[in-house]
């Protein structure tokens, strides 16, 4: 991913700007002559394509893009701030000030800092920022003298971050996701680009909720783009944290999984023990679990819900000759191994309810109790949507609802 961050210095004068009123004020704010003041705001103005300060008499004020513009460059500003004062504290730094940190920082350091969390490697993000390998190394290592904290670590497999640096770069990526943000509103305003939704998507809600909102979404809105991304819950949770996607769904965790995220249920699912359609238990009434352990399992991770009610509450394990002999969260992989022989597995009903009216999958007669789990979104607790965006979210609501799902 290429990052695109505006210059920290241009957009507090901009603020500085629409607060006072006045770019002289803003100028002597920011330690700076009225003509690089003045500089700075064209800068800004140039790369979001539209004029974000407009005169009234004597006194500035922000223009429509530039008042969706300020919302999102203060808050940004706010991530970057915290972002450095934990940085600090991590590192145990109690003389340096974050905000003299977080300004002192420039774009370039911002973009090293961030394509290198996600490479692990000068090299890597050289060829992804299209800089050569010494620029990246000397921008990273100007980074560590501004923050004045070690921020890297030589590894056998390139660089890694120290702790400092993987709270700072936390910070970063939450004020780029907020700077996107403004880009999209901004170009909506202007009637022009599209619009983005990044949903990371758990297995459930794959094989109906989604396909449904995304057509009806794409059907209504011209210029969207959704981005659907597939993953382990704990990759998705910490791409959510860090601003990299835009909300999850899929199963809930209790208690919520950290401070900063909101939870929010859509319905209650349960779950059932299945088989292909030619199995031989296929269709037999009163069975229990013990008639399924004589078949080979097609068991999901024990760390997702459906993993935990069949390790955890089923005990599986615990039988004399565990019949598990594949273990996958793939459906795709499931769908598959159920239609080479008569393999069992246990998951949502939601999960499978297109591969029922197809009649591939059958759900074997077989009771469960305490199995039911709340699905839903999870969101950044701090996340402020744009329209397009919670447009989206109302999709998936709606096609959540118990009307959508019989």
């Amino acid at each position: 991913m290429k990052y695109s961050f505006p210059n920290i210095r241009h957009m507090r004068v901009l603020l500085e700007a629409a607060d006072s009123g006045s770019v002289s004020v803003a100028a002597q704010r920011c330690n700076l002559s009225q003509p690089a003041a003045t500089q700075a705001i064209k800068k800004l103005e140039t790369q979001f394509n539209t004029s974000l300060l407009t005169g009234r008499r004597k006194r500035i004020t922000l223009s429509v893009c530039g008042a969706l513009f300020s919302v999102r460059a203060r808050v940004a500003m706010h991530h970057l701030n915290e972002g450095a004062e934990a940085a600090l504290r991590v590192a145990g730094n109690k003389t340096r000030s974050r905000s003299t940190f977080a300004l002192s920082t420039t774009s370039a350091q911002l973009r090293s800092l961030m394509s290198l969390a996600n490479t692990g490697s000068f090299s890597v993000s050289a060829r992804t920022l299209k800089r050569s390998q010494p620029t990246i190394h000397r921008t990273a290592r100007n980074l560590e003298a501004v923050a004045g904290v070690p921020f890297f670590v030589a590894s056998s497999s390139g660089v890694r971050l120290t702790p400092a640096a993987e709270a700072f770069v936390k910070g970063a990526k939450l004020a780029w996701s907020e700077l996107q943000q403004a880009k999209q509103e901004i170009n909506v305003e202007l009637g022009q680009g599209s619009s983005t939704f990044v949903l990371g998507s758990l297995p459930l809600a794959r094989t109906l909720i989604v396909p449904k909102a995304i057509h009806a979404m794409v059907s209504t809105i011209d210029g969207v783009q959704i981005q659907v991304v597939e993953g382990r819950y704990a990759e998705l949770l910490r791409s959510l944290r860090e601003g990299e996607i835009d909300c999850m769904i899929g199963a809930l965790r209790h208690p919520a999984p950290a401070d900063d995220v909101t939870q929010e249920m859509l319905f209650s699912d349960s779950l059932s023990i299945i088989a292909h359609s030619n199995h031989p238990l296929a269709g037999k009434p009163n069975l229990c679990l013990e008639d399924t352990l004589s078949y080979p399992w097609m068991a999901p991770p024990r760390d997702t819900p459906a993993g935990q009610y069949l390790f955890d509450t089923l005990r599986i394990q615990d039988r004399p000759q565990t019949p598990v002999r594949a273990v996958s969260s793939s459906m795709a992989i499931l769908r598959g191994v159920l239609a080479e022989g008569n393999y069992v597995s246990i998951v949502s009903r939601h999960q499978i309810q297109i591969d029922e009216e197809f009649g591939s999958i059958a759900r074997l007669d077989i009771p469960l109790e305490g199995h039911t789990r709340e699905i839903g979104l999870t969101y950044r607790s701090c996340w402020r949507p744009t329209k397009t965006q919670e447009k989206f979210i109302q999709y998936l609501r709606k096609f959540s609802s118990p009307a959508f799902q019989e």
